[in-house]
């Protein structure tokens, strides 16, 4: 024993041999570290109990602890487990465990404790109750979201720990990351390791998390189908490129403020993805021609969904949408300013977009009259085209886009303002049979004038119309228009000051359909006249009003409480409203109201807490804002009381 303290570490311990008569005691002493060092004594059989631990010039027992065992140890025992839960169950004892149990994959569970699973089971009969263990198969239904604070790698770990024997994780979303315990390559890891079922991830806004967290994704998920990047600055091509070679059967992916992403990385997606349908990249500075000309031109009979956003492509992105695009069917080309008219031009005339059913183009100084005609012509099958904030289209390019796309059903306008009067009802006139919705947002070029249009065939197909924001829209325009559009259904005048209601009435005379959803919001030159007529006109079929900011009193109010049965959504928000108007819609029979906004009405008071309980009834929503004549205490008892609706105040 004297030598046994006076050991150094530098000479032998014991230059004659082995202390130890059977030479297979010499694994009972374990190094745990540095300074400690425990000895396990031979018992008949082995098992874990309180060590001896040789410390300073004494042994002392400690308490018995499995926390003896190395990871080794400890990782070897929880793949042995017989089922899911007992893992689970493991994983909560400490952070520990719970990062070795998240580390096993499915493929590294024994196939001992298998069947051992498996002759628990014959025991009882083969019947498993539901307050049993039961493992179910991992196709991947369950969905998990980490936001935030709560984005944290011990979260991952129980996740891929707690969904392995619970159907396994099929749709994973990390938006953000915890500032000082972030998510990180281990976290990632585990969700790998434990969910080879995930088809959907999505990364948010995650600076900690670069290539060897998406390449370890991509060396365990191979089934991932949808990949969502966005604000990921640490993501380079290389883990790109793990994906697209480990996932063949990814169909979605979108890109968006990766700044280190380059073509390469998406030049593997086109080569090794086939099944892909949808492509969304955004903000990539690095990304160009090569990159978009690749997908294009490798998934062209797969490809559905193109939206390419704030990049430095040319021309020649343009060229190859039209030639190779044979699948798209929607397709949006948003602040692209390396693009001029001959791209739109040649993708028009490039004849590859046949099956394209819905084209948004915003902020393209490259949209001219030209292109626009071009395309007009090369998408036969369009049915809707959003337009927005395009200087150079004027008038004539419109009117030649309306007269080529023939199956066109919805034209959206916004913040075009070369756009004059003509161009709207040139583009109203020309645009077919099938045209049903229309819609001008804040297009300045449009003046109120009378155009004195001779007697044209009317447009019957038209159901929806929305004027937003132009200010130079009046009277004159929207009497031509009830001319026009008898068919309508739903109408939308908002902010439109120049109307009156001598230009709106017209309009309502002349709907022979029935209107259904009116928004008149801010049309501040509207009396209680053109309301109490529309309610008497098309009471029968209104569903939705919506009159905020109208200068319009209680008699608008009692006009639509007796004629609008269907009507389930009131917004008369800022109007000359008081108590009174708030009681007829409470004495009507008729109106089934769910939806009542009266924010800003500073008439109505105290008073209306009767009225408002009984409309409670059918409500599921109130708006109580900027009411200042309501008290506090009035609107605790109408919480109180209106328990199912949610009230804003």
């Amino acid at each position: 024993m004297s030598k046994l303290f006076s050991f150094s570490g530098s000479d032998d311990f014991c230059p004659g041999g082995s202390i130890y008569p059977n030479p297979k005691e010499s694994s009972h002493f374990l190094s745990l570290g540095h300074h400690v060092d425990v000895y396990f004594p031979l018992r008949k059989k082995s098992r874990i109990s309180a060590p001896f631990v040789f410390s300073g010039e004494r042994f002392e027992q400690k308490k018995p602890s499995i926390d003896v065992l190395p990871d080794e140890c400890l990782f070897e025992i929880f793949r042995r487990l017989p089922g899911g839960q007992e893992r689970s169950a493991c994983a909560c004892v400490s952070k520990r465990w719970l990062t070795l149990v998240s580390n096993i994959r499915k493929d590294e569970i024994t196939t001992q404790a298998l069947n051992l699973k498996d002759e628990s089971t014959d025991k009882k009969g083969g019947v498993v109750s539901e307050d049993e263990d039961q493992d179910v198969e991992g196709d991947g239904y369950l969905s998990r979201s980490l936001e935030g604070k709560k984005a944290t790698d011990v979260r991952l770990a129980a996740i891929a720990v707690g969904t392995a024997s619970r159907g396994g994780l099929g749709k994973l979303f990390i938006r953000g990351s915890n500032s000082s315990r972030g998510v990180t390559a281990v976290g990632l890891r585990a969700i790998s390791r434990g969910c080879p079922s995930l088809r959907v991830l999505s990364l948010w806004s995650l600076s900690s998390v670069g290539d060897e967290g998406l390449c370890q994704i991509a060396d365990g998920c191979h089934q991932l189908e949808k990949l969502d990047l966005c604000h990921c600055p640490a993501i380079t091509d290389k883990s790109l490129i793990a994906v697209a070679k480990s996932c063949p059967n990814l169909t979605d992916l979108t890109i968006e403020g990766c700044a280190n992403i380059e073509n390469e990385g998406l030049q593997a997606v086109a080569s090794c993805c086939p099944n892909l349908k949808s492509v969304s990249i955004k903000d990539c500075p690095l990304v160009g021609d090569q990159g978009i000309a690749s997908l294009l031109s490798s998934a062209s009979y797969s490809l559905t969904k193109v939206k390419l956003h704030a990049l430095k492509i040319t021309d020649v992105s343009l060229a190859v949408i039209g030639h190779y695009g044979n699948a798209v069917t929607d397709l949006s080309l948003i602040s692209l300013p390396n693009v001029s008219e001959k791209g739109f031009w040649v993708m028009g005339n490039g004849h590859g977009l046949q099956k394209l059913k819905s084209f948004t183009v915003t902020s393209c100084r490259g949209v001219t009259d030209l292109g626009l005609e071009a395309v007009g012509k090369g998408c036969p099958n369009l049915k809707q085209f959003c337009l927005s904030k395009c200087a150079f289209l004027s008038d004539n390019g419109l009117v030649s886009f309306a007269k080529a796309a023939g199956s066109l059903e919805s034209l959206q306008l916004e913040e075009c303002h070369r756009i004059t009067q003509f161009g709207f009802f040139g583009s109203l006139l020309n645009c077919g049979a099938k045209l049903k919705a229309i819609s001008f947002v804040n297009c300045l070029g449009i003046k109120d004038l009378n155009l004195g249009l001779p007697s044209l065939s009317p447009c019957e197909s038209l159901r929806s119309l929305s004027i937003r924001d132009c200010p130079g829209f009046g009277d004159s325009s929207l009497a031509t228009l009830g001319k026009l559009c008898p068919q309508l259904q739903n109408v939308e005048l908002s902010g439109l000051h120049g109307i009156t209601d001598a230009g709106i009435l017209p309009l309502l005379e002349s709907c022979e359909a029935g209107l259904v959803k009116v928004n008149l919001s801010g049309c501040v030159n509207l009396s209680d006249k053109a309301v109490c007529v529309m309610a008497d006109l098309h009471g029968w079929t209104l569903e939705k009003i919506n009159l905020d900011g109208c200068k319009i009193s209680d008699g608008s109010v009692v006009a639509i409480a007796e004629n609008c049965q269907l009507l389930s959504d009131l917004d008369v928000s800022k109007c000359s409203i008081t108590d009174s108007g708030i009681a007829a819609l409470a004495r009507s029979n008729q109106i089934n109201l769910q939806i009542l906004s009266v924010s800003g009405c500073t008439m109505v008071s105290d008073k209306s807490l009767p009225s408002l309980g009984k409309l409670g009834q059918t409500l599921l929503g109130l708006n109580l804002q900027q009411c200042k004549a309501i008290s506090s205490s009035a609107v605790d008892l109408l919480v109180e009381q209106l328990w199912r609706c949610d009230i804003l105040f």
